[in-house]
């Protein structure tokens, strides 16, 4: 007989039913709470972590700590996530790069919806074509046609293999008809930089990591990658208005817990989460950031994990998308 994780942990809180019931008086949280982060410093999930993180601290009056694992596409960090305590005091904020695409392109040597309980679906964003203030491009089509010369020297900077910014890029390569150097970086911060430094040409980036670098024009956007134009920069135009009609890729982020933490203790995660992203006075800053919030309930995590998984499954074979 096999025994999967959430049975082994439902039988070991049997056998301690008396520790474990006096460990649940005290409310969640009552220590310091981590939030790994499996992208660097200077991304957009990170960026967005930070900013939730203070809220949550000043919500609940407990410490909120932000501890970045970097590499293969967030898989890393999430590795690690997966073997810390499921006891509430050990929480993840990912991308859907690396819970919903990663998994069909990297072996994990696990499955996320086994590995971990859904907080929520916190949040979505659009994302940005982008390329840096010396590039002469102003609209996509100026891009590709640059990009369809022969000898042209473009590099595209990419923050991981499966990360919703190469697939953004895959995808219009692929409608496009062209291909440039892909040149790899640890993570959207380094990414963001080697396009500001004109290192590299040009990237997909979600909002929330560089709009303080579009306002200074360190960045120029040619195209929100959104099926409809983002609020915060209505002139900018939309990649399917350019040409390519159905193009979308979003940027989606999620918290997850390791498996096992009891269901008493989800939904007070669930339920400070959810209030930290809707409270009115946090509006003002979600729209800077570009940031959608949503208020998604513990029973709504299974169904959107499914049909997100399965999205990008079916791009990742179309796409064609493989670890070098």
């Amino acid at each position: 007989m096999t025994l999967n994780r959430r049975a082994l942990l439902g039988a070991a809180g049997l056998l301690a039913a008396p520790g474990l019931l006096s460990a649940q008086e005290a409310p969640w949280p009552n220590r310091p709470v981590t939030i790994l982060v499996p992208w660097g410093p200077g991304g957009s999930t990170d960026a967005f972590a930070r900013v939730l993180a203070q809220r949550l601290q000043a919500d609940t009056k407990q410490t909120f700590l932000v501890e970045n694992r970097v590499g293969a596409n967030g898989t890393i960090g999430l590795a690690h996530a997966a073997r810390q305590a499921p006891d509430g005091y050990s929480l993840v904020v990912s991308p859907n790069s690396t819970y919903a695409i990663a998994p069909w392109i990297y072996n994990l040597g696990f499955e996320v919806d086994k590995a971990f309980d859904g907080i929520g679906l916190l949040m979505s964003m659009p994302m940005f074509m982008m390329v840096g203030r010396q590039s002469p491009a102003r609209t996509v089509a100026d891009f590709v046609a640059a990009a369809k010369r022969p000898n042209n020297n473009l590099t595209f900077a990419n923050p991981g293999i499966g990360a919703t910014t190469h697939m953004a890029m895959e995808s219009l390569q692929k409608a496009a008809g062209f291909q440039i150097t892909d040149v790899g970086y640890r993570g959207g911060g380094p990414a963001i930089q080697a396009v500001v430094a004109g290192e590299a040409s040009m990237l997909f980036m979600p909002a929330s990591a560089v709009m303080g670098l579009l306002a200074s024009g360190d960045l120029r956007a040619l195209a929100v990658a959104s099926s409809k134009r983002s609020p915060l920069a209505p002139d900018i135009p939309t990649v399917a208005e350019q040409g390519y009609p159905g193009f979308e890729v979003v940027e989606h982020i999620a918290m997850l817990a390791p498996a096992g933490v009891p269901k008493p203790v989800l939904e007070r995660i669930n339920a400070a989460a959810r209030a930290a992203m809707n409270a009115p006075d946090m509006k003002p800053r979600w729209d800077q950031m570009a940031i959608t919030p949503e208020d998604m309930p513990l029973a709504g995590w299974g169904p959107y994990l499914a049909a997100e998984s399965g999205k990008w499954r079916a791009l990742v074979r179309t796409l064609d998308i493989k670890v070098q």
